[in-house]
């Protein structure tokens, strides 16, 4: 039996951080660009931490605050019998960052402090992603990427650049902790991402990964893309249920957008994301969950679907399996570009020298193929034309000081823009390195992005010859192409088709038997398929079965 580990990550409006007290309320603890007031009082530590353990928490997430101590905080959650998490997200926003980037990075005698205690699961970058390639979200003062500069590089020079660094900062932290007496190994750096894109590349230089849910995601294609990165380099997945996000309704609401999620789809989001078999699964944040009143911390809507899950849901439903045992009908296999939609600061770079876009965006038709077309063909998440989120009327409409909303809000159009269900066939996502023995045995590969290397190409072709059903851009094609692999026809006992427009109908036509019904999503892991279908008409909640294949 697997069981994931379950976290809790700390206020960021609720109220004042219990350790750091007034401190809290100086620095920017969100990413609106503005200081916001707690709007509770500040409980006791040892109140605060016992809240936790009413809500089942194994482990806590500390939003790090620059220039404090934060062993009374290690101290206090290892004292109660639970692990602990560094976030570094106050400090992307605030300041200090590393020279010539964006990022914070947790002070080495923090780490030593934290890890010592040996209940320190590692280090949280939040949104990395997002910082390297949306540069100027918390700094303004210049063009720092949160990985280091890569102006006037090509995108494979860029994406190496960013490897680099990652793997520089991964292998700093390794020595330390094995300075400090541990293994190397004990504190990983987690990248938390908003949107669907370097997790192959933090991955291959030394990350484990987390994608989030909820959030404003699609979450099969985030999933699959998380899960593809973590199967192909070997490393942890955690999954962060973020109640950010772009909805409102009559529920208990914080802060335009906090939550941006009803109770409902929280629930099936909880249990979408245990049903991935992640080693840690948190909410972000506890804000949402609890409000604290003078009689003491009290449940919110929201509150009690979390402990329904943590009590009840969990122990009627054991895991016998476990992430990395994700196995691919269907494979997809491009080049880590970053680009979700924005079609320009690939991996931070303002320069001309961008990509050709036709083959960059081919990925998102791609997506569009395999998801029926519910999943828009030119993006991968809802920071894309098209999209308006009803959280900015609720910014214009209530000022801030009469939040929280008990009751919600009704006002705007009341229509909600961000559904869990988008179909998907037992897909998972792999970058232009990926070896035989980790893309497994799929019946369909599609391959696409700007770049593949020379022994993925090879190891495609045998994949065609042994019976399965390839599709692949021209341009991916390398100089020395046989010509029969030029164009489309049978390949051994399988097919290959050669095509420079995954939306054309040859292609379409070809993949047609492998994609699936439009009402099922399905994640397979081992002999076991979690198979996820719309509660609702428009899918904001889901239904789920476990079957035996």
């Amino acid at each position: 039996m697997h069981k994931p580990k379950l976290g809790i990550q700390g206020p960021v409006v609720a109220w004042q951080d219990p350790w750091a007290g007034e401190a809290s309320d100086l620095i920017m603890r969100t990413g609106t660009g503005s200081v916001c007031p707690s709007q509770d009082p500040r409980p006791e530590p040892g109140a605060f931490v016992n809240s936790l353990r009413e809500l089942g928490t194994d482990f806590y997430v500390h939003h790090v605050l620059p220039g404090t101590d934060h062993w009374d905080v290690v101290a206090d959650i290892t004292a109660a019998g639970m692990d602990i998490c560094l976030g570094n997200e106050y400090g992307n926003i605030n300041g200090p960052w590393v020279e010539g980037t964006n990022r914070y990075d947790i002070p080495d005698q923090a780490i030593v402090e934290a890890s010592t205690s040996g209940r320190c699961l590692g280090l949280l970058y939040d949104e990395p992603e997002h910082l390297q390639i949306n540069v100027q979200q918390y700094r303004k003062d210049g063009w720092f990427p949160h990985w280091g500069s890569t102006e006037g590089l090509s995108l494979a020079e860029a994406r190496s650049k960013v490897e680099q660094s990652v793997r520089s900062r991964t292998e700093h932290v390794s020595r330390i902790v094995e300075q400090a007496g541990l293994a190397s190994t004990s504190v990983p750096l987690i990248a938390e991402h908003v949107f669907p894109t370097m997790f192959h590349t933090f991955a291959r230089a030394g990350m484990d990964l987390c994608p989030k849910i909820m959030k404003e995601s699609f979450q099969s294609l985030q999933l699959s893309t998380a899960l593809g990165a973590a199967k192909q380099y070997g490393r942890a997945l955690w999954i962060c249920a973020d109640l950010w996000g772009p909805d409102t309704g009559r529920w208990f609401t914080r802060f335009p957008g906090f939550p941006g999620h009803s109770p409902q789809e929280f629930e099936s989001a909880l249990k979408m994301g245990y049903f991935m078999g992640p080693t840690h699964l948190f909410v972000e944040n506890i804000d949402v969950l609890l409000r604290l009143k003078p009689e003491g911390f009290r449940k919110t809507e929201f509150g009690e679907v979390w402990l329904e899950f943590v009590r009840k849901f969990i122990p009627e439903h054991p895991l016998t399996w476990h992430h990395s045992q994700a196995e691919a009908d269907i494979a997809v296999i491009h080049s880590d570009d970053s680009n979700y939609g924005q079609n320009e600061r690939l991996f931070g770079n303002r320069t001309s020298q961008k990509p050709d876009i036709t083959q960059s965006q081919s990925v998102f038709h791609i997506w569009h193929l395999l998801s029926r077309g519910t999943i828009p063909a030119h993006g991968s998440c809802l920071h894309i034309p098209g999209y308006d989120f009803p959280r900015h009327q609720l910014k214009q409409d209530v000022p801030l000081d009469q939040f929280p909303l008990e009751q919600g809000y009704a006002g705007g159009t009341g229509r909600r823009v961000h559904p869990l269900f988008y179909p998907m066939s037992n897909v998972l996502a792999f970058d232009e390195y990926v070896t035989a023995d980790q893309l497994g045995q799929p019946k369909l590969i599609i391959v696409g992005g700007t770049t593949l290397s020379t022994n993925t190409f090879s190891m495609l072709t045998k994949k065609a010859e042994d019976g399965a059903v390839v599709v692949i851009a021209d341009w991916l094609l390398p100089p020395n192409c046989p010509e029969h692999r030029k164009k489309s026809g049978r390949a051994g006992f399988g097919g290959w088709i050669v095509t420079n427009d995954f939306m054309a109908s040859e292609v379409k036509e070809a993949v047609e038997p492998f994609i699936g019904e439009n009402k099922i999503w399905t994640q397979r892991f081992g002999s076991t398929e979690v198979r996820m279908y719309p509660q609702d008409e428009e899918g904001f909640t889901l239904d789920y079965e476990i079957v035996r294949v």
